[in-house]
């Protein structure tokens, strides 16, 4: 619980003292930012079904969203969008996170 508040205390305080961030990075922070989005709905929907593992989780959210982040920076730099394949793919992966984690509410 420490860490939760620890990291909502370091999130509020880099959100008040640098509020933007370049133009040239709002790709990658997209990127990073479903792809966190992809590893809180992946592991609420593992807990929901009981087998959540926090140490899978905390690997999963940090090498997927560096791991995305990455093939979205070198793809800039060969100057293919590859970041459009990284919003599609984690976007896929929520939607289906969210329509079963639906469906095991609506079964209880």
């Amino acid at each position: 619980m420490i860490y939760a508040v620890a990291g909502l205390a370091l999130g509020i305080a880099i959100g008040v003292y640098l509020p933007v961030f370049p133009q040239a990075y709002a790709k990658l922070v997209a990127v990073a930012f479903m792809a966190c989005l992809d590893a809180a709905f992946g592991g609420f929907r593992s807990a929901k079904e009981g087998h959540y593992n926090n140490s899978i989780f905390i690997s999963g959210f940090f090498a997927n969203g560096l791991f995305a982040v990455f093939l979205c920076y070198f793809g800039m730099r060969l100057g293919i969008d590859l970041y459009y394949v990284a919003l599609i793919a984690f976007g896929l992966r929520i939607f289906n996170n969210i329509a079963i984690i639906r469906r095991l509410f609506m079964k209880k």
